[in-house]
């Protein structure tokens, strides 16, 4: 009896011609973002995704001319895989997929493989530490979908994990990578930058903030170290949540502070807002204000990260 794992992330263009339709993908899923009445949705989509492709493809052609998320995502489901598999019964492998939300390989077609592959039992595994509507909402949604018409009945989801021991020790060893770069241990500041979210879903309900703190409060037990949250990647006229990270960023140059560790606390794979907005945006705009930016690196395959993914499916029941 095979056990099938879907890795589920958002996905990310794999050619700067696939920029455009990757950000129609995201702008047409009208459960997290409302463009108009529903029948509205898709046209306005497509024109948005036309106007702003051109600057999109400008900053994927700076971190390699696409997306990375793909291949990390890949590298971690094959690491997931060889873990679960390590003293598994041979007669019940587990068989460890990739499944994307708004771009290849999209989630109900990695599905459909599985079953195709006589998989029996199905788990979607999150890859957003922290729950939010937006983002492990809209593609556990996508997969218990997929999961139905394949006619799996009892497909199991692993929706977050914020404090898993495992992950917050993950974290904490990229903190200390990190620190291992800072020049001044007693004048550095530490900032969590997180993926940003418009402040009327938090409002009306959405954990992504309450996790993204539980995580933080967790981690500084673990490291002792005390830091400033912000978020990162905005878009559109709606409010979002606050601090935004480069405002946080401009404010703590005009302190005096001289040098800041950024960890990227919502991510768990290197991709466009960790590359390109800390990496270049961020930095670049800290160094003209005499501020060194040093960013810990992303999880990616950590064995210690890779070793919380599999503890996160072996105890799904």
């Amino acid at each position: 009896m095979a056990t099938g794992v879907i890795l589920l992330n958002m996905g990310g263009p794999d050619s700067l011609e696939a920029v455009r339709p990757f950000l129609y993908n995201l702008f047409s899923d009208r459960k997290i973002i409302r463009l108009g009445p529903g029948f509205l949705q898709k046209p306005i989509a497509w024109f948005i995704a036309r106007k702003r492709a051109p600057k999109s493809a400008k900053a994927y052609e700076k971190i390699g001319g696409k997306s990375p998320l793909l291949e990390i995502t890949n590298n971690q489901a094959r690491a997931l895989e060889r873990e679960l598999n390590r003293m598994q019964d041979e007669r019940a492998p587990y068989v460890c997929k990739v499944g994307m939300r708004y771009f290849k390989p999209r989630t109900p077609q990695q599905v459909a493989l599985l079953k195709k592959q006589g998989v029996t039992r199905l788990i979607g595994l999150s890859m957003y530490p922290h729950y939010s509507l937006a983002t492990s909402g809209t593609s556990i949604d996508d997969f218990m979908e997929a999961a139905r018409d394949e006619g799996f009945r009892q497909p199991l989801v692993v929706d977050s994990f914020p404090d898993h021991p495992l992950y917050i020790k993950a974290l904490s060893e990229c903190v200390q990578r990190g620190l291992e770069r800072i020049r001044d241990r007693a004048g550095f500041i530490l900032v969590y930058s997180a993926h940003s979210l418009p402040k009327k879903m938090v409002d009306e309900g959405d954990p992504y903030v309450d996790h993204v703190k539980r995580t933080i409060y967790a981690l500084e037990k673990e490291t002792g170290i005390n830091g400033r949250l912000c978020f990162q990647s905005r878009s559109g006229p709606v409010k979002w949540l606050e601090p935004a990270t480069d405002e946080l960023l401009l404010e703590l140059a005009q302190q005096g502070v001289k040098e800041i560790l950024c960890v990227p606390i919502s991510f768990v794979s290197d991709h466009i807002e960790t590359l390109y907005e800390i990496d270049m945006l961020y930095r670049d705009m800290m160094k003209k204000k005499g501020v060194r930016l040093v960013r810990t690196p992303s999880l990616n395959t950590s064995p210690t990260f890779i070793s919380c993914l599999r503890d996160l499916v072996q105890g799904c029941k």
